[in-house]
């Protein structure tokens, strides 16, 4: 449900994994968006071990949503992030799909409580939400509302590790999740040092890929500080480092997305990457974020 940049690249995982796939999405150009999105996943998949030759032969567009509903398994709604909208759509999946569906939110922002209530029955609804590309980033966060039954959220677990994926069952609902949480509070950090003049949008970028972006693909800030305190793990490192972490909470930015900020960005943006079209940088992003999990896969 709904076909987008998300829709699109799960379409094109599902497909890869030999799933039959039905997807609908209102607008018109729909059936070529969604071709030339699987086409553009293909190297990606390819690289993952995944078969790509005729990729759409298990491919079928519905000018309805209920009949492209009818009969799935696994239902997963990638639409606009607009909660009128997706309560709309899951109340009209809830009269179509059958009991053991399961029903799969990609929102990034709104609990599976919220979207469902327009739904009868929204034990087998929960939100799945993936890091774009889901086709090609492991991460799926898998967060049950307050009606989801644990047998569905299981199956769900069951349905993305089958897919490859890692997904992660959090713990509590928070507004975000967390992954969304964490790029606001860290992107919030870039936008002030740049608008500050401190360092240019690229600059700011070869900072992260040439820093942390290193060690946190290999181990994520936890670990990363706990192994910093040396012999005496995390307690060591913020007993010591933890004032000072302290006192920069304290002086962190707050930009607003003003008409000037985002004149400045955007205008640095293109000058540090409109030589390149949107395929190219697409293609060398994914490119380069395979050699890092298939290095990683090797340790």
């Amino acid at each position: 449900m709904g076909a987008g940049v998300i829709g699109s690249s799960w379409t094109a995982l599902f497909l890869a994994h030999g799933l039959r796939v039905s997807v609908w999405d209102p607008r018109a150009d729909v059936e070529r968006m969604v071709c030339d999105s699987v086409r553009q996943a293909a190297p990606a998949l390819k690289a993952l071990g995944l078969p790509t030759a005729n990729l759409a032969r298990k491919l079928r567009f519905e000018h309805e949503l209920e009949g492209a509903v009818e009969g799935a398994d696994v239902v997963q709604e990638s639409a606009t992030e607009d909660l009128a909208l997706k309560q709309e759509l899951f109340a009209r999946i809830g009269q179509t799909a059958g009991p053991g569906s399961l029903l799969l939110s990609s929102s990034s922002s709104f609990p599976a409580t919220d979207i469902s209530k327009g739904m009868s029955a929204p034990s087998r609804m929960l939100i799945g939400h993936p890091y774009n590309p889901p086709h090609l980033l492991p991460l799926v966060e898998v967060v049950p509302g307050e009606r989801t039954d644990p047998p569905a959220v299981a199956d769900a677990v069951a349905f993305y590790k089958a897919l490859g994926k890692v997904p992660l069952v959090l713990r509590k609902d928070v507004p975000g999740f967390v992954i969304n949480r964490l790029q606001a509070a860290f992107f919030r950090e870039c936008v002030h040092l740049v608008r500050e003049g401190v360092v240019t949008v690229e600059e700011l970028d070869s900072i992260v890929t040439n820093a942390m972006g290193i060690r946190w693909a290999a181990a994520g800030p936890f670990l990363s500080f706990h192994a910093g305190g040396g012999p005496g793990g995390l307690r060591h490192f913020l007993e010591h480092i933890g004032p000072a972490f302290e006192r920069l909470w304290k002086v962190l930015g707050e930009p607003k997305f003003d008409p000037r900020t985002v004149g400045l960005l955007s205008a640095q943006a293109e000058q540090a990457f409109g030589k390149m079209s949107y395929d190219e940088l697409q293609k060398t992003r994914d490119r380069k974020q395979l050699a890092i999990m298939n290095a990683l896969r090797r340790c």
